[in-house]
């Protein structure tokens, strides 16, 4: 073996080749893939709940007020409640057999899954786990996990179809943090954006039309529900709403439904701002009070359900819509580890893992 062997394809045991005999054995070399998602707090009580929201609403990227202004605030008027409120209703999708919220039991599904995938067509030169950006597992201990397993080289891929500054590029800083302690750092990839992948298309057509196929009734308006932001972010540049528009129009396009049978709307919104519009909640609304009997809302930019999806679009705004009036409530599942899906993500991987498999 010469010196420009790769680590950990030397002798036995993980030596060097070219090491003297006393240098500390090193792991095979491998490809690490890490699965990033928003996050979860450990349990519902409320120190719980406080710590998740601490980390998660001081994030600048989420809420980008000046810190002097902001902090105060956030500590001792929001976090004295807050974690309340959010205790409750993580509370009531809470796994009480695996003590643990949906969203962290889907995520560890689809890595499974991925996982699955990969190894059967590269082997067993590659690990794939999965990290929250706020709470655990985090992204800093999951890398670091990678880099002890011999991974010299890690694909990073946030779960987040539609690229936005609070989500994508967050989950992005808080990896390239943690790559900032290290000494020896493996070489470093993330994941554009797949909200035009036509296998993410696909698998959403395809979770539409199961849906509907178990219907009596066939809903008169298909809603695609977004996580929102408020409208300042898309004038200072960022593309998640343009994207999220490009979603829709591509799904729409796909079932070939109508234009005036699937609308954009957008939900979660937090603090006084304006946010993007419409809002889901008021929408929903209105057009009960309309005279639409039968709506079926979806969130493409959600890959697993979470809080938002199965409490406030399960509990807020179904309420808001049968309560105007609406008759007929489909919520339509998240894509979660559904096979269609897992085909997608490994698909793209297969992209970004090019050169290094």
């Amino acid at each position: 073996m010469t010196e420009t062997s790769k680590p950990g394809e030397g002798t036995p045991g993980g030596r060097l080749a070219f090491a003297p005999s006393n240098h500390p054995t090193v792991p095979p070399a491998r490809v690490g893939v890490i699965l990033a998602n928003l996050g979860t707090p450990d349990a519902t009580d409320y120190w719980s709940m406080r710590r998740y929201l601490n980390e998660f609403l001081s994030d600048q990227r989420v809420i980008d007020y000046p810190r002097w202004k902001w902090q105060p605030l956030l500590q001792l008027v929001i976090l004295s409640r807050r974690p309340f409120s959010s205790g409750r209703n993580y509370a009531g999708i809470w796994d009480k057999e695996r003590n643990e919220s949906p969203l962290l039991t889907i995520t560890r599904a689809q890595t499974d899954a991925v996982a699955r995938a990969l190894r059967e067509a590269h082997g067993e030169r590659i690990v794939v786990d999965f990290a929250m950006r706020y709470g655990n597992p985090s992204t800093e201990s999951v890398i670091a996990k990678l880099v002890d397993q011999g991974c010299d080289r890690i694909v990073f891929f946030p779960l987040y179809p539609q690229y936005a500054a609070p989500t994508t590029a967050t989950a992005n800083d808080q990896a390239f943090r943690a790559l900032m302690k290290l000494r020896w750092q493996p070489a470093f990839r993330t994941v554009p954006a797949y909200y035009d992948d036509p296998l993410y298309i696909d698998a959403l057509a395809r979770s539409v039309e199961r849906a509907y196929g178990g219907l009596a009734n066939r809903p008169e308006m298909l809603l695609t529900s977004y996580h929102g932001m408020p409208e300042r972010y898309l004038s200072e540049g960022d593309p998640y709403h343009c994207q999220c528009q490009a979603t829709t129009r591509l799904l729409r396009e796909r079932l070939g439904f109508a234009a005036e049978e699937v609308r954009v709307t957008f939900q979660s919104r937090f603090g006084p701002e304006e946010w993007l519009k419409p809002y889901t909640v008021e929408e929903v609304a209105r057009l009960a009070r309309e005279g639409t009997k039968r709506i079926a809302v979806v969130a493409p930019a959600f890959s697993a359900d979470c809080v938002e999806t199965l409490e406030e679009i399960q509990g807020e705004i179904r309420h808001a819509f049968e309560g105007a009036g609406g008759e007929e409530f489909t919520y339509i599942p998240c894509l979660n580890d559904e096979e269609a899906h897992i085909r997608a993500l490994v698909s793209i991987l297969d992209r970004e893992l090019a050169g290094w498999l």
